[in-house]
């Protein structure tokens, strides 16, 4: 559940960087709530056995890592924005989340 709300609102930080809007001023801001929405999803898709999902995963953690010594001009992370946003897209259409019950069903006794 945590990584559907994390990818969510990642989706939402994006689009408003794209867009432009005042609210995500600061770049940093925006790498660090995609590098750890993108931690937890590579974490997930590693647990679900989606090796490919999870190395682009890995890819997008290591381009919006904030303390990444590579510099990006306006153009080159708007280009990255759109990138992380199309990723998280597939991401939440693409990772699947299994629902586990609270405690062990009485009919799925071992015998």
């Amino acid at each position: 559940m945590l990584t559907k709300i994390m990818m969510w609102v990642s989706i939402v930080m994006v689009l408003l960087a794209v867009l432009g809007l005042p609210v995500t001023s600061g770049r940093i801001l925006v790498q660090i709530v995609v590098c750890a929405s993108s931690l937890l999803v590579f974490c997930h898709a590693v647990r679900a056995s989606q090796y490919l999902l999870a190395t682009g995963f890995l890819l997008v953690i290591l381009a919006f890592s904030p303390i990444s010594p590579i510099a990006m001009s306006g153009k080159a992370f708007l280009l990255l924005n759109w990138i992380g946003l199309a990723a998280f897209l597939l991401a939440t259409v693409t990772l699947k989340t299994e629902r586990t019950l609270s405690m062990p069903s009485v009919t799925n006794r071992l015998r």
